[in-house]
C-alpha cells in the first residue's frame, strides 16, 4: 500500500500524512541514523572541488576551478524531530558529536515548513544546532542540524513523518570565502547555467547570514538534492532576484498541478451530485458524520471530498461546529430540486464526456470525433438508443437555459407576438423545448412548432405541458429537411455548433426554403473571438469537435455561412454564459 503526498510522490502507507493517530516510529527513517550518516559524509568528503560535479553533473573545467576557488565546502543539513531537548543531546553523543552545542532560531526553514504545510509559523520553533566535526585533512566543519521538537502524540506528528521520508531540508551548503554581491551573483548565475533550480532562501538576523538555496537535477551521484550557498552579511538584494526566480519556478510549477488535476475536480462534482449529498445538507450546518449517516457513505472518505469541496466554495465549514459542513451558492446549483439545477451537467461531464475526452488525442490526430472512437457510434444514436441517458442529456442542456432569458424580449419575438395575427414561432431541433416553452409563456398570442428526432418530442411535449404551452404548439418528428413552411420566427438554438460546415450549409438552406419572404432567422450560439481574448466559446469548441465532430464559429463565419444559404446576417445581440443571437433574413435580391 502507498501514500500520495502534498508533493505528489508516492510512499509506504505507514507514512499517512493526514493519519490521526500517530505513525510508527519503525517504519519511518530513524532521525539517529540519518544524523550519523550526515557527520560521517561531511567528515570522509573533501572539497568543493569533488562535490560540486556530483551535484552538478557535467561542471568541470573553468567554471568549476571558479566555483571552488570562491566557496568551500562548509557542512551537510539535516532536519530532526526530537520530542525534547534531552532525547536530541543524546542523539549527538550517540554520534559523536558535541551535545552541549549551543542553539539559535531558524527563520529560513521555519517559514518554509510553514508555507509547506499550512501552518502558522509562530506554532514552529525550530532551532539551528551546529556541531562541529573535521575533514579527511582536519580542517573544520560542521553538521547544519534543524531541530523542530515534536512531542509524542502532537499534531505536528504527521508533518515530522512526511518531512523525514522526504527530506526537503537535507542539504550539502559551500560558503562563500569573501562575500561580495558581484561574486554571489555570478555564482547563482553559474549554478543555474548547470541545471541547478532556484529554490528559497532568506535573511537570518540571527547571524547575519544570507541563505540562497538550489534544487539540483536529477543524476546527482551523493544522496543530496538540495545545495545551500551562504554568503555572511545582508545581501537581501541578490536574495530579491533568487526569491523571485524561485517563486516563479514553483508558481508555473503549481499552475500546471491545478490544471492537470482538473478532472478530480469534475468527478469531485459528480460523485456529490450522485450520492445526493446537496439534498441531504439542505440549508442547514451538518457534521461529517451526520451526513454520512443520511447519505449511507463512509464518513472519513466523505470528510475527504467535503474538505476538497471546500476549496471550490461548494461548500462551507461550519463556523463554530467542528468538522461540520453548509451548502453554498454554488453547490446549490447541484441539487435536483433546484430550478436552475445543473446537475444533471455535472452528471453528463463526469459520465460519457468525462470517457470521451479521454480520447480527444484521438481526434487531434485524425479529425474524427473521440465520442465515435469511444463508444462505437456517433453521439446522436448512442443517446437514442439509451432512453435515461437521452433524458439527462436534455435535462443537461436544460441545465444551461438561462442563456435563453433574453430571448422572449428579442424585438423579432415582441414584433411577432404583437402582429395582427397570431404568430407562430419554429424551434428547429429544439431539444425538449425550453426555449419555445420560454416564449410561448411570456406571449399567450404566438403558437409554436416544434421538429425534432422522435425520441425527443415526447420528451419535449411533457416540458411545454407542465408549462401550460402545450395546447399552443404542433409537435413534428422530422430531420431537418423536414423544417416546416409558413413560420414567422424559425429559431435554431445550439445547432450549428453540432455540425461541419458542410452541415451546416445544408440546415440553413432547409430553414431559408421554408422561410416566408416576411420570417426571421434567430440562431443562439456562442461565438468564437477574434482577438484571442479567454471565452467559454474556446472550450466549447473543443468539446464539440471531440464529441461531435462540429465547432464554434465567429460571427463572421456564420455570416458567410447564411450567405451561401441565402441568408443575410443583420445583427447579433449578448445572452449570458458568453452566448449570442444572430438575427437573419432572406437576403434582398437585386
Amino acid at each position: 500500500m502507498t501514500t500520495t503526498l502534498p508533493d505528489g510522490s508516492r510512499v509506504p502507507a505507514a507514512v499517512d500524512i493526514a493519519a490521526a493517530t500517530p505513525v510508527e516510529e519503525t517504519m519511518l527513517p530513524d532521525d539517529t541514523a540519518r544524523l550519523r550518516a550526515a557527520a560521517a559524509f561531511v567528515r570522509e568528503h573533501q572539497s568543493a572541488a569533488t562535490l560540486l560535479p556530483l551535484l552538478l553533473p557535467g561542471l568541470h573545467g573553468p567554471e568549476l576551478r571558479s566555483l571552488s576557488a570562491h566557496c568551500r565546502f562548509a557542512h551537510a543539513g539535516l532536519l530532526l524531530f526530537p520530542p525534547d531537548p534531552h532525547h536530541l543531546r543524546r542523539q549527538f553523543a550517540d554520534c559523536g558529536l558535541d551535545p552541549d552545542v549551543p542553539s539559535h532560531p531558524s527563520v529560513v526553514v521555519r517559514e518554509r515548513l510553514a508555507r509547506r504545510h499550512g501552518r502558522d509559523a509562530a506554532e514552529l520553533n525550530v532551532r539551528i544546532l551546529r556541531p562541529h566535526v573535521h575533514g579527511p585533512t582536519g580542517e573544520r566543519r560542521t553538521v547544519e542540524v534543524f531541530a523542530l521538537t515534536v512531542p509524542a502524540h502532537s499534531d505536528l506528528e504527521p508533518l515530522a513523518a512526511y518531512e523525514r521520508v522526504r527530506g526537503h531540508e537535507a542539504h550539502l551548503a559551500f560558503e562563500l570565502e569573501h562575500p561580495d554581491p558581484l561574486v554571489l551573483r555570478g555564482l547563482c548565475a553559474l549554478l543555474t547555467r548547470h541545471g541547478a533550480r532556484p529554490d528559497g532562501g532568506g535573511y537570518n538576523t540571527h547571524e547575519d547570514g544570507t541563505v540562497l538555496y538550489f534544487t539540483t537535477p536529477a543524476g546527482t551521484t551523493c544522496g543530496y538534492r538540495r545545495l545551500e550557498l551562504y554568503a555572511q552579511g545582508d545581501h537581501r538584494d541578490v536574495l530579491g532576484t533568487h526569491l523571485n526566480e524561485s517563486h516563479s519556478t514553483h508558481r508555473h510549477a503549481e499552475t500546471l498541478l491545478q490544471l492537470l488535476t482538473g478532472a478530480w475536480t469534475t468527478q469531485a462534482l459528480a460523485a456529490f451530485a450522485r450520492l445526493r449529498l446537496p439534498e441531504a445538507m439542505d440549508t442547514e450546518v451538518i457534521s461529517t458524520r451526520e451526513l454520512a449517516r443520511r447519505t449511507g457513505t463512509h464518513p472519513e472518505s466523505l470528510g475527504s471530498l467535503l474538505r476538497y469541496l471546500t476549496m471550490l466554495d461548494v461548500v462551507a465549514t461550519g463556523e463554530e461546529q467542528q468538522d461540520a459542513f453548509r451548502l453554498t451558492p454554488l453547490g446549490r446549483l447541484l441539487r435536483a430540486d433546484s430550478h436552475d439545477t445543473m446537475r444533471p451537467l455535472a452528471l453528463m461531464y463526469a459520465g460519457p464526456f468525462y470517457r470521451s475526452f479521454a480520447a480527444l488525442d484521438h481526434t487531434v490526430r485524425t479529425g474524427r470525433p473521440a465520442f465515435d472512437h469511444v463508444f462505437g457510434e456517433n453521439h446522436f444514436d448512442h443517446f437514442a438508443g439509451d432512453p435515461a441517458l437521452a433524458d439527462m442529456f436534455d435535462r443537461s442542456m436544460a441545465a444551461s437555459a438561462r442563456m435563453f432569458q433574453p430571448i422572449p424580449t428579442h424585438p423579432v419575438i415582441t414584433a411577432a407576438a404583437r402582429a395582427g395575427t397570431p404568430g407562430t414561432v419554429v424551434d428547429v431541433a429544439g431539444g425538449n423545448g425550453e426555449l419555445l416553452g420560454r416564449i410561448l409563456a411570456a406571449h399567450p398570442t404566438l403558437r409554436g412548432a416544434l421538429l425534432e428526432r422522435p425520441h425527443a418530442v415526447e420528451a419535449a411535449r411533457r416540458s411545454l405541458d407542465a408549462m401550460g404551452c402545450a395546447a399552443r404548439c404542433d409537435f413534428l418528428s422530422g430531420d431537418f429537411a423536414d423544417v416546416p413552411h409558413g413560420g414567422d420566427v424559425y429559431v435554431l438554438s445550439r445547432v450549428l455548433h453540432d455540425w461541419d460546415d458542410d452541415r451546416c450549409g445544408e440546415i440553413l438552406r432547409h430553414c431559408a426554403r421554408a422561410m416566408p419572404v416576411h420570417a426571421d432567422l434567430l440562431i443562439v450560439e456562442r461565438l468564437l473571438p477574434t482577438d484571442g481574448s479567454p471565452s467559454l466559446a474556446t472550450a466549447w469548441d473543443l468539446h464539440m469537435m471531440c464529441n461531435v465532430g462540429g465547432r464554434e464559429r465567429s460571427a463572421e463565419h456564420y455570416a458567410r455561412l447564411l450567405a451561401d444559404a441565402g441568408l443575410e446576417l443583420l445583427d447579433r445581440t449578448p445572452l449570458p454564459l458568453d452566448a449570442h443571437v444572430l438575427h437573419a433574413r432572406k437576403a434582398q435580391v437585386g
